[in-house]
C-alpha cells in the first residue's frame, strides 16, 4: 500500500485507518516525504513586514514566547480548510502598484482586495481569534518554479508542517509544495526571522528546482 502524507494524515484526522494501519503507512510516508523543514541562521526581515508593524504595532506582538506546534485534531484540520478557502474567496487578487500605487505594502485586505501577503496576514489573524497559538502560525518567503517571490503561511503542526496558500485551496504538507524555501518568522520572535534549508530526500525536490 502506498500511501502519500496528505492521504495518511487525512485517513488518520477522518478516522478511516486503524491504529496498526496507520502507524505503517505514517512510517513509510514519512520516508517519501519530510514533515518539517530544516532551519538555520537568522535573516533579513522582509520590509513590508517592518512596515506592517509600524503602522499596526498591537498586531505585531514580539514578546517572545516558548516554540508550541499547533494540536492537529480533525476539528483543528477542517478548521484551516475552511479558513483558507474562505479567505481565498473572499479576497481578490491584485498588485500592489495597482492596489496602492507602490512596489511592495504589506495590510490586511479589508476592502476585499490584496496580493499574497494580505492573504497571509488575514488567514494568519483568523486562526489567532480562533485559538491558534501565535507561534504555529508563521509567514513564509518561498519561490516558485519561475523563481518569482511568493508568501505563504507556515502552520507548525505536531503532525508536520502546512502550508497555506492564496493560488490553492488544498492544505498541503510544505514538500510537498513545489516552492523553494527561503525564510520565515521565528516561532519565539515574529520579528525575528530565520534562513529554510530543505530537507526533502533528492527524489522530491528533484522536479520542483
Amino acid at each position: 500500500m502506498n500511501w502519500s502524507v496528505r492521504e495518511v494524515w487525512r485517513a488518520a484526522l477522518a478516522g478511516f485507518a486503524t491504529a496498526g494501519m496507520l502507524s505503517i503507512a505514517s512510517a513509510q510516508a514519512a520516508s517519501e516525504r519530510a514533515l518539517f523543514i530544516s532551519v538555520g541562521e537568522a535573516a533579513r526581515a522582509p520590509a513590508g513586514w517592518s512596515q506592517f508593524c509600524a503602522e499596526y504595532a498591537p498586531e505585531c506582538d514580539t514578546t517572545e514566547l516558548a516554540a508550541r506546534d499547533a494540536a492537529l485534531t480533525s476539528q483543528a484540520w477542517n478548521e484551516l480548510v475552511r479558513i483558507n478557502r474562505w479567505v481565498n474567496e473572499a479576497i481578490k487578487p491584485i498588485t500592489d502598484v495597482e492596489h496602492w500605487g507602490v512596489s511592495e505594502r504589506w495590510n490586511y485586505p479589508d476592502d476585499g482586495y490584496g496580493d499574497c501577503e494580505d492573504y497571509v496576514l488575514l488567514k494568519r489573524k483568523m486562526l489567532m481569534q480562533a485559538g491558534w497559538p501565535r507561534q504555529a502560525l508563521l509567514i513564509t518567503v518561498v519561490r516558485d518554479k519561475q523563481g518569482d517571490g511568493h508568501a505563504v503561511l507556515t502552520v507548525k503542526t505536531d503532525k508536520g508542517e502546512f502550508i497555506l496558500d492564496n493560488q490553492t485551496e488544498e492544505v498541503l504538507l510544505w514538500s510537498e509544495t513545489e516552492y523553494r524555501f527561503v525564510k520565515r518568522q521565528s516561532q519565539t520572535d515574529p520579528s525575528v526571522w530565520i534562513a529554510l534549508g530543505d530537507s526533502r530526500p533528492a527524489a522530491a525536490t528533484a522536479t520542483s528546482r
